[in-house]
């Protein structure tokens, strides 16, 4: 029996195992930032109870059991013993405080994607398949102000008010990833990072580059949208060579 079935009387434990095994992944991508960076999952219709991650704990030693269950309407939440991260507590707290169709919410520094939000023009053209993933699905933060407090988190979290948007570049920061679910969003995630890596490779041959046509551009990212399952196949294999490698994540 795998680990993913030995079930705890925890709340919503196949969203835990889920969230913990996108963060055992981030980090064997080297997508992490030590002990900074952020995902949340909401757990209730309104969104605004959400799993995240505690305090600079490490994405390579996070369990379903560690992840934190806070609510985006509490004021109390920062004098709990448990508080979560004060930036994240602001930029999640705020994206699932006013953005209910986020539902889940993945913030990450990884380093092409950062590459990306450091250029003058942040913009990602469709210049091959997993790019033209992101036609007019994103949008760019030129405003960075600072480190995520509060304020901060519910200025970015107006950036996402259009549901076709699913990333935001946030300029001289990194990127968010909003998704419907783990699955979706880490797929995503992990998209676009590979996305931005061909981009920031492909400048650095100092060549011309392909661009994709509007339309062969919007017609693909239609069509990976409406992909069956690829996003939920991706997760479940990826939890498949967790557990065969003994790992703990869903514990």
């Amino acid at each position: 029996m795998s680990q993913t079935e030995n079930i705890p009387n925890i709340d919503h434990w196949q969203e835990r195992v889920d969230m913990a095994a996108a963060f055992r992944w981030t980090e064997r991508l080297n997508m992490h930032e030590g002990v900074a960076n952020h995902f949340s999952l909401a757990v209730n219709d309104a969104g605004t109870q959400f799993l995240m991650n505690p305090n600079q704990k490490h994405f390579a030693r996070i369990r379903a059991s560690d992840l934190l269950l806070l609510d985006a309407d509490d004021p109390k939440t920062m004098e709990r013993p448990d508080a979560p991260d004060p930036t994240a507590w602001g930029l999640h707290g705020g994206v699932h405080r006013h953005c209910p169709h986020a539902r889940c919410v993945m913030h990450v520094h990884s380093i092409h994607a950062t590459v990306l939000a450091s250029l003058a023009d942040s913009n990602l053209p469709p210049i091959d398949q997993n790019c033209a993933t992101f036609f007019n699905r994103y949008v760019i933060d030129d405003g960075y102000g600072g480190l995520a407090f509060e304020d901060e988190g519910a200025r970015c979290a107006g950036l996402l008010t259009d549901p076709k948007v699913k990333v935001m570049i946030m300029g001289n920061h990194g990127v968010l990833v909003i998704g419907d679910s783990v699955a979706d969003t880490f797929n995503r995630l992990y998209y676009f990072e590979r996305a931005a890596e061909t981009y920031v490779r492909a400048l650095q041959t100092g060549q011309p580059l392909r661009v994709l046509p509007d339309k062969i551009a919007e017609k693909t990212a239609q069509e990976l949208e409406n992909y069956p399952d690829q996003a939920e196949r991706h997760l479940d294999e990826l939890k498949a060579i967790l557990d065969e490698g003994g790992s703990n994540y869903a514990t």
